[in-house]
């Protein structure tokens, strides 16, 4: 494919992508300085008038939707050959389809992404309109300055809900799309984006991490789910992708209210822990780290053991996993365990723990202050601090600008993020450890009445060997 050097007033730099319909280009924008997608419209597709209008219906709806979970579109054009294009925002940080290439994501991480693109999808519900393709690749990643937003993009098959039924052509990727969606005379409506919501989430979180599509239900209905997929989330999961949609939640926001409840409410000790393999030290964690959401942020929270099924917390003055060394605020305990998800070169958890004037509290009460403390080689050979926190935007919270800081010979990269419900504050901090060798995360909610040091003095306390 030849690349143009003009479309319009923007200088072209590179393809970034082709599909059946459009290409879209990586474009500057002279005036602005900045760089800018450009769709175009297909060539085998000029001709096709029914094409060209859902084309320009994508653009002009999402012009007037503007909202920042969604794509943003800055204009529209005409080429010379009368093929429309549309200038989008630059989703810089790529897919959800490529990012799933890379590997499967930390259970936590998989569900906060999960309730950001509810979050996304429940903006085109509250305006009447049903998306009907939710998949990997129709999820973007852009950067921003106070951290990672989620995208909902792709919207050439969407319909406004009054038009999205009766006679309408098939519509939809095999793997994701309801049921109905296959039924030309069927009412398409809010569930089946809540059946696409579902499926994604069983992309994000099921056993076979190498497909494409989601896999399917066992022959008993339940679903292929990673062992450490709280029941709980199991349960929404199952509910959204229901044959009938009667039988799932009504939009994107009941999907997203539910999951949040799900991983709140899940216990964090006792009977049904999934065992996680061995942790430092040789000693076998048990317990299971999840995303306890309160108020939209989703904590990640280390459970487990060094010996026993049961957790045992540490009341000195430090606390240790592995390499890890903390200095505890006063009143401060520790739980020590593996980092659920991340394994070394030797088939060991990489070592994480989590401190808190009560441990075990810490994951579900958000009025209980702590912090959790992770090493990850793995993490470090995938990304950089800034990356790894811009990874965890909090979105229903209010960010501070990125700072960085040095405290006992780690450069910090720390994002603050203040909430209106649940914990008041939230900061996400990274660094790397000696001679490079591990990326370190510190996931911090300060106490009610610390002061502006806090984080900082926390951070000092972190050493690694």
């Amino acid at each position: 494919m030849t690349s143009p050097e003009r479309i319009g007033p923007y200088r072209i730099e590179r393809l970034l992508g082709a599909g059946s319909f459009a290409t879209v280009w990586l474009g500057h924008d002279p005036v602005l300085g900045s760089s800018v997608a450009i769709k175009v419209l297909a060539e085998n597709w000029h001709h096709d008038l029914r094409v060209r209008e859902r084309f320009l219906d994508e653009a002009r709806l999402l012009r007037r939707l503007d909202d920042e979970r969604l794509v943003r579109v800055h204009a529209v054009g005409e080429l010379a050959d009368g093929r429309p294009y549309s200038v989008m925002g630059l989703a810089d940080g790529g897919s959800l389809r490529d990012r799933l290439a890379a590997g499967p994501l930390p259970v936590p991480v998989a569900l906060d992404l999960l309730a950001e693109i509810a979050d996304g999808v429940a903006v085109l519900h509250r305006n009447g309109v049903v998306h009907r393709d939710l998949t990997p690749g129709n999820i973007l990643f852009r950067s921003h300055p106070d951290g990672e937003r989620v995208l909902v993009a792709d919207l050439g098959l969407a319909k406004a809900l009054a038009a999205a039924s009766g006679l309408t052509a098939r519509a939809g990727t095999p793997g994701y799309m309801a049921p109905e969606q296959d039924d030309p005379l069927a009412v398409v409506d809010t569930r089946a984006d809540v059946y696409g919501l579902g499926r994604l989430g069983v992309r994000l979180l099921g056993v076979d991490t190498q497909r494409d599509t989601p896999a399917p239900p066992r022959p008993d209905g339940t679903l292929q789910l990673r062992a450490e997929v709280p029941p709980q989330v199991a349960d929404v999961l199952r509910r959204a992708t229901a044959p009938r949609p009667a039988d799932r939640h009504h939009d994107a926001e009941a999907f997203r209210a539910a999951l949040r409840h799900a991983a709140a409410s899940t216990p964090t000790s006792g009977p049904g822990g999934t065992r996680a393999g061995p942790g430092p030290a040789g000693a076998r964690p048990a317990g299971r780290r999840f995303a306890a959401t309160v108020g939209g942020v989703a904590m990640l929270v280390a459970v487990g053991t060094l010996t026993g099924d049961t957790a045992t917390v540490r009341d000195t003055g430090t606390g240790t996993s592995g390499p890890i060394t903390v200095t505890l605020p006063p009143g401060w305990r520790t739980v020590g365990t593996g980092w659920a998800g991340r394994y070394g070169t030797d088939g060991n958890l990489e070592p994480a723990l989590v401190m808190s004037p009560d441990p075990r509290r810490w994951a579900t009460d958000p009025t209980v202050p702590g912090a959790f403390v992770g090493l990850s080689a793995s993490t470090a050979a995938r990304t950089t601090p800034a990356g790894f926190v811009a990874e965890r935007p909090h979105a229903s919270c209010a960010a501070a600008p990125v700072r960085r800081t040095r405290q006992a010979g780690v450069d910090w990269v720390v994002a603050r993020f203040t909430c209106d419900r649940g914990r008041p504050v939230v900061v996400e901090a990274a660094g790397l450890g000696p001679d490079r060798t591990g990326l370190i995360y510190v996931q911090v909610v300060p106490p009610a009445d610390s002061d502006a040091g806090f984080v900082d003095r926390l951070l000092a306390g972190v050493r690694v060997r």
